[in-house]
């Protein structure tokens, strides 16, 4: 059996799940534009550049989990998957899905974004098995902290040697491991798996993978 792995940002979908949330969120009146929109886009621009502190944004993004119940959450997040998410979709990310699917591969989803958003994006793919960076929750509640390490860069790695552990299996298990991202800051994981394939890549990735003779796919 193969393991085909996939980020999900501007991989699958044609845009930033994480991004887009907090704009809706003001968008909805939920946020203070003023006070979200700068710091949203200042975080954004720090993910491209690589610089992104995942602890300060995660918990930054954690306020809204945190200063809501529960039930109010999933409302507004089925909302916004419904609205936002679905005609983000990529149908040619869905056909390599399905291809991977079809081989009898197993599926998994490896994402910076924060796993409550992500979860359901993936149900959509009909991907169960996802891998995000997990809000702190107690008794149902998030408490507006971050869950262990952060699936982000390095920490993808890391997180996935602890999803294999959990399964007890070894990366080595697999015939082939592939991991499908268009991001430098997924690095790490790309050179980890034995088909790394950079999908609609940013400028950094494409010259990586030109240097390093890694395929390349555009699925928009």
């Amino acid at each position: 059996m193969n393991l085909a792995i996939f980020d999900l940002d501007n991989t699958l979908l044609n845009g930033d799940s994480d991004y887009n949330w907090g704009i809706y969120l003001v968008k909805r009146g939920f946020l203070d534009e003023k006070k979200y929109k700068a710091q949203n886009q200042k975080f954004f621009e720090e993910y491209q550049a690589g610089k992104l502190d995942i602890f300060a944004f995660a918990e930054f993004q954690f306020q809204f989990l945190k200063n809501n119940k529960r039930k109010f959450l999933n409302d507004v997040l089925s909302d916004y998957v419904d609205e936002i998410i679905k005609p983000i979709i990529l149908e040619k990310a869905v056909s390599l899905v399905k291809q991977h699917r079809d081989a009898g591969d197993r599926l998994l989803i490896i994402t910076a974004t924060n796993s409550f958003i992500t979860k359901p994006i993936g149900k959509l793919f009909g991907i169960e098995e996802l891998i995000g960076t997990d809000p702190e929750e107690h008794l149902g509640e998030f408490t507006g902290k971050v869950k262990g390490i952060p699936s982000y860069k390095e920490g993808k790695v890391s997180r996935l040697y602890d999803w294999l552990n959990e399964q007890n299996m070894k990366l080595t298990d697999f015939k082939k491991t592939f991991f499908y991202s268009d991001s430098h800051n997924d690095l790490a994981l790309l050179e980890e798996v034995t088909n790394p394939v950079v999908v609609n890549g940013d400028e950094i990735l494409l010259n990586k993978a030109k240097e390093k003779n890694w395929p390349t796919l555009n699925l928009k």
